[in-house]
């Protein structure tokens, strides 16, 4: 008998991390590796940022601080929803973590039980069902495929709903996909979170990397009923290459984000302290660097999408945000490797590719979409032409 907890038995590591590790190993052991894994800006954070931290460095500001974050930092993510997504809300009504998986856990945690149903789109974060499951709740997976865009159908939600559903988590633009929900969709989302009282998780951390004049709909703006049921969850991470510095946050009603800053004081007590005087800066300095990382984003997203589709076997969407695209690979299942492996899913065409040509894709059964393989253009216009060429190669090389 183990003598791991249920909850940690049941828990699937991250697919993403996983593919990054194993990319970085063959790096070390000397081997030419294109990652396309990792979710990250490849921009150095700005150096106003990065100075922001410095100084407090310089002036001590190493201390704990509040669970919730610095008085400064709340009140200028106060000033930011109100600037950006014309949203009210008081510091108290906002909560900092140490990034925006923790403050989803943090939501999970506080919000759902035992019983509650959790609607989660697929294509999904990786994260979404395991921290549901982590809370004992029960992950509701409303399928979604490149037919729709990747958005699900407003039929699609009303089947979903159940006496029973708790949250329905929303996440555009997307991780996988890059897709955005079209407004009308969001609109009926509010309606039927109103008509049936749950909740809505909207996971807005890619919100400043939209292309082609795409609509960015935060949902609590659309009226005080959905506000009240909404939490809106953002961070530094993409918007401003702050990755590493673990700085996510959520705003919603004051019961419920006072209920999360408990959990966080006997968990993690307050993001980092430095950390947090820089997304101070990052939120309250420049943003002018945006517009020039979107274009470049923008040049690398039909660069990849362009190559995609140009391999027989292979057909990707235009995402419309974020850094990823997610091609569908089924018209490479049957066909067989030069060493007589036959590939019948994305597990297989990830494993071919990063074994033959070193280059690391995130297979989309983590994703909950075995059909289509992820693969992020944070990266340099140089390696996507590569990447593209060695795919070209792995799939020319198939019978």
């Amino acid at each position: 008998m183990s003598r791991l907890s249920p909850r940690a038995l049941q828990c699937a590591p991250s697919p993403t991390l996983a593919i990054t590790a194993k990319a970085n190993q063959l790096k070390a052991d000397g081997h030419d590796v294109l990652g396309f894994g990792a979710g990250e800006p490849d921009f150095d954070t700005p150096q106003h940022i990065k100075d922001a931290a410095i100084e407090a460095l310089a002036q001590g500001k190493t201390k704990y601080t509040p669970s919730a974050g610095i008085p400064e930092l709340r009140k200028a993510i106060v000033d930011k929803l109100k600037r950006d997504n014309d949203l009210d809300y008081a510091p108290a009504n906002v909560i900092v973590s140490c990034g925006g998986k923790h403050t989803l856990y943090n939501i999970f945690q506080a919000m759902v039980s035992e019983g509650d149903e959790v609607v989660i789109p697929a294509p999904y974060w990786v994260s979404y069902p395991e921290q549901v499951k982590l809370a004992d709740g029960t992950p509701v997976i409303l399928q979604t495929t490149d037919a729709t865009n990747f958005a699900p159908t407003v039929e699609q939600l009303k089947a979903a709903i159940t006496p029973k559903t708790k949250i329905v988590i929303v996440n555009s633009p997307s991780n996988p996909t890059g897709a955005m929900w079209p407004r009308a969709t969001i609109e009926a989302l509010a309606k039927l979170a109103i008509q049936h009282d749950f909740f809505v998780i909207s996971d807005e951390i890619y919100e400043k990397i939209v292309y082609d004049n795409n609509e960015f709909v935060s949902i609590a703006a659309l009226g005080p009923e959905i506000k009240k049921r909404t939490f809106t969850v953002n961070g530094m991470s993409k918007a401003y290459s702050m990755t590493g510095w673990r700085l996510g946050y959520v705003a919603a009603e004051l019961e419920y984000v006072s209920a999360m800053n408990r959990l966080q004081d006997q968990s993690t007590s307050n993001p980092t302290s430095i950390a947090q005087w820089a997304g101070l800066a990052a939120l309250t300095g420049d943003q002018s660097f945006l517009t020039e990382w979107c274009t470049e984003f923008d040049a690398r997203r039909k660069i990849i999408v362009a190559g995609l589709n140009g391999i027989a076997g292979l057909s990707c969407l235009m995402p419309e945000g974020a850094f990823y695209v997610f091609p569908k690979v089924r018209g490479l299942y049957g066909k067989t490797t030069p060493d007589g492996k036959l590939l019948t899913s994305g597990d297989d065409v990830a494993d071919y590719l990063l074994a033959t040509q070193k280059v690391a894709v995130v297979p989309g059964s983590g994703f909950g979409a075995d059909d289509y393989v992820r693969l992020s253009y944070a990266t340099s216009r140089a390696t996507l032409e590569k990447g593209i060429a060695r795919i070209t190669e792995a799939v020319a090389a198939l019978k």
